[in-house]
Parts: structure tokens; C-alpha cells; sequence
């Protein structure tokens, strides 16, 4: 019988397969698949991830999980240290000065400010949207005059602002979410204005206007889908700024009014309490931190993701 000598190509192909079928090229398949998830889905953003996921489920769940009512009060239990500081399991965070549960105070605020936070996105999103892509329609003294209003909100510390407004109309919580409302909108509206601009440039929403649809479903149908991810990302760097914000304002007094709780909230009280009871400003402190830092990471990562040039 004749021996056909095999090419360079078909050996190597023949030796592929052979490692294949060989014992440890499965764990080493699975170890560069791991590689690649880490690549895509470094550590910190997957504990980031898991850490905001657990936050809005307890936001969604509060009433359920809180062993007691937020207001709740037992005298008899008052300053009463958490459990990791020698406390009872009966207040596993401890209690305040009036002897409310921490943990049920906790969960509640967690409720609370993201319940805040995410509303006022939203309505900053919506109107950022909105005067951006007005804007970039009429362009002419329309988009100055949206232009001049944008660098006015820009040049103005929102905090100061927002002091103004809580003292002189009262504080109310529908109130005070319309007015985080107002915070980032001018980023949305330069974004939105920037990105339809070149999209009527690139000439698709031109297309779409000429065989006969509305500014309207041009914009919302066509221009905003192709946006979207800027906007998305955008979005997730206003939503920590607005809980950090709130938490400010109601560390001043000034922002969710008893017998409701936020984060804020809670640490306002809790500084006056600082060395004697530190657990009452350190637990909530590290929630704002963490759930801060944690959107952020998120918010970065999707950029990163979603931006084409960094692929």
C-alpha cells in the first residue's frame, strides 16, 4: 500500500483535533472562556453589579424584609450598639436615639432616596432630551436662547439653587423631586443636541422627513434609538450625583422631612451622635458610598462598552 504524505496544513488541522479530543483540553477551554468573561466583565464591575442589583431589591422590598416599622419606637432600647459590636440579634444594626431600629430605618431610607433619585433622572432626562433635540430642529434664536439658558444652569452651583427654592416654597416630597428634576438636564441637552446634529448631517433622519414622517417620529423613532447609548451613559452618571445631592440637602435639613427617612436623612441625625453611637452615621454613610460608587463603575464601564472608538 501506498504512504500519501500529508501537507503542513493537514497536520496541523489532524493535531488540533487530536489535542481536542486529549483529557485536559476541556478545562483549558473553560479557563480561557473565564479569561475572556474577566476580560469583559472585570471583578469590580460584576461586584458593582451585584451590589446595585441588591440595592433595588431591597429598595423594591423594604416593607417586607424590615423586621419592624421605620418609626417604631422603644425607649427601653435606646443607643443599643449592632450585633457585630456586641448588640442583640433582636436590632441586628442597633438602634437610635429613640430606640428605632436601624436596620428597618435603613431600609426604608434605602427606599426612599433611590425612589428620589430615580424619578429626578428621569425627569432630567426627559427635559435634557427634550430642549436638546428642540434645539437642533429650529437651530436660529431657538437653539441660542436654549444655549444661553444651558450655560446659565452650568454657571450656577445647584445647590445653592436648590436652597433657595426649599426656603422660600416650603418642602414637600413631590416638591423636592421636581426640583432634583431640574439637576443635569443641561448634560442631557448638549449631548442630545451635539448627537441629532450629526445625525441630520449623516442624512438618514433627512431621508426618513422627505417620504413624509413627522419631526416627531423622526426624532423619537429614528434620531433617539441611535443616541440612546450616549444618553444611557449619561444617565448613569446623573443618578449618583442626585442620591449624593439629596443626601446633602437632607443632611441640612432641608431635603425628605420626618416621619419619612432617607439616607441623608439618617446620617444628619447620626453626627450628633458620632462618638457615643458612630454605627447611626457610618452604617448609612457607607450605603450612599457604595451604591455611589458602585452606578459610577457601571456608568464607566458602559461607556466603554458602547463606545465604538474604544473597541
Amino acid at each position: 500500500m501506498k504512504v500519501i504524505p500529508l501537507s503542513a496544513q493537514a497536520q496541523a488541522q489532524a493535531q488540533a483535533q487530536a489535542q481536542a479530543r486529549t483529557p485536559g483540553s476541556a478545562p483549558s477551554s473553560r479557563l480561557e472562556r473565564l479569561r475572556r468573561l474577566l476580560r469583559s466583565y472585570p471583578p469590580l464591575v460584576l461586584l458593582c453589579g451585584l451590589w446595585t442589583l441588591a440595592i433595588l431589591g431591597v429598595a423594591l422590598l423594604a416593607g417586607e424584609l424590615a423586621p419592624y416599622a421605620h418609626s417604631q419606637i422603644d425607649l427601653q432600647a435606646r443607643l443599643s450598639p449592632p450585633i457585630f459590636m456586641g448588640g442583640s440579634a433582636s436590632h441586628w444594626l442597633g438602634t437610635d436615639e429613640l430606640g428605632r431600629d436601624v436596620l428597618s430605618r435603613l431600609l426604608a431610607a434605602i427606599r426612599i432616596s433611590l425612589l428620589v433619585a430615580f424619578i429626578s433622572t428621569i425627569l432630567s432626562a426627559t427635559l435634557g432630551v427634550f430642549l436638546g433635540f428642540l434645539a437642533a430642529h429650529f437651530r436660529g434664536w431657538v437653539e441660542q436662547l436654549i444655549l444661553i439658558l444651558v450655560d446659565f444652569q452650568a454657571s450656577m452651583p445647584f445647590m445653592v439653587i436648590a436652597l433657595a427654592v426649599l426656603a422660600f416654597l416650603g418642602n414637600t416630597l413631590p416638591l423636592f423631586i421636581a426640583l432634583m428634576g431640574l439637576y443635569g438636564w443641561e448634560r442631557a441637552t448638549r449631548i442630545t443636541r451635539g448627537l441629532t446634529i450629526a445625525a441630520n448631517e449623516q442624512g438618514y433622519a433627512a431621508a426618513v422627513a422627505d417620504i413624509g414622517a413627522s419631526p416627531m417620529r423622526v426624532y423619537l423613532v429614528h434620531v433617539l434609538p441611535n443616541i440612546a447609548s450616549t444618553l444611557i451613559v449619561s444617565v448613569t452618571l446623573t443618578f449618583p450625583e442626585v442620591i449624593l445631592l439629596e443626601s446633602g440637602l437632607s443632611f441640612l435639613g432641608l431635603g425628605v422631612q420626618p416621619p419619612m427617612t432617607s439616607l441623608g436623612n439618617m446620617v444628619g441625625y447620626g453626627r450628633e451622635y458620632l462618638q457615643t453611637a458612630p454605627w447611626l452615621l457610618l452604617i448609612p454613610s457607607a450605603v450612599i458610598v457604595l451604591t455611589s460608587f458602585s452606578v459610577s463603575t457601571l456608568g464607566d464601564w458602559l461607556r466603554d462598552r458602547l463606545d465604538p472608538t474604544l473597541r
